[in-house]
């Protein structure tokens, strides 16, 4: 099976590492940014380059989106492809509907729940995939493609992407984002003295058969002097006072 990616951005750049060294030949790039495009290839097998949106005359099954979610409806429109081909995209929250006016009727979606950096290598094998399709065939050939790449592999409608989506908002962006503020927290002090912490809590909720019931902290014990005295220390900047009441409030009604 061949594939061709469209894109140059994080996620682009590891689906392509990632079925070149699962013996599925990246037939070609096509991006906006040229530059990325060629810095891309130079890490792959005999990739061709497209400067243009024409790929008719390649050799690919599969040509998976990998842009931005603005940015799916109106390329996939202007996209040429050879025949029978399958095109998909690889957005957690946009429906598959949005590639219905592109030349074929194969569509699908082809999403890899996981946060991507170039820059941070990745096992592929572990991530989760979560599959969809126009049809039968279409969705026979990306759960095989995905299969070759990912131990991991789901049928999920466009809805149930969503849910996971805005969940993996939770548990990824949210949380670095508190690590993040953690750190500004801790100023001149050593950021390493919490990593241990860290790691623990990560440890604990995927041991756990529910995050809550592995919960500590103040606010789960209604420690209300040590609520005050924390706000107190917080008072000098609205936003992390904001986020500490707010999280504090969600962790008391919860464990009502």
């Amino acid at each position: 099976m061949e594939v061709f990616i469209i894109g140059s951005g994080n996620v682009a750049y590891h689906l392509a590492l990632a079925f070149e060294a699962n013996d599925i030949h990246v037939d070609g790039i096509y991006s906006r940014n040229p530059k990325n495009a060629e810095t891309l290839a130079e890490k792959l097998y005999d990739t061709v380059i497209y400067d243009d949106t024409d790929f008719s005359d390649s050799q690919a099954q599969v040509f998976l989106l990998c842009v931005s979610d603005d940015a799916i409806e109106d390329l996939a429109s202007t996209i040429v492809l050879p025949p029978n081909a399958i095109i998909v995209h690889v957005s957690g929250t946009k429906e598959m509907s949005v590639l219905k006016n592109a030349i074929t009727p194969n569509i699908g979606v082809f999403y890899p729940l996981m946060t991507f950096s170039k820059q941070v290598n990745l096992d592929i094998s572990v991530v989760p995939f979560c599959i969809e399709a126009s049809n039968s065939s279409t969705q026979k050939v990306l759960s095989n493609l995905a299969q070759k790449i990912s131990k991991k592999v789901y049928f999920c409608s466009g809805a149930e992407r969503l849910t996971l989506h805005v969940a993996a908002v939770f548990a990824c962006n949210f949380t670095n984002h508190l690590w993040a503020l953690s750190k500004e927290i801790v100023e001149d002090l050593d950021f390493n003295i919490l990593k241990p912490l860290i790691l623990e809590t990560c440890k604990k909720a995927m041991a756990s058969s529910h995050p809550a019931e592995v919960q500590t902290g103040p606010a789960l014990r209604k420690d209300h002097t040590t609520l005050n005295k924390h706000k107190d220390f917080l008072k000098a900047d609205d936003d992390l006072l904001k986020v500490y009441q707010l999280l504090s409030e969600s962790i008391q009604n919860w464990h009502k």
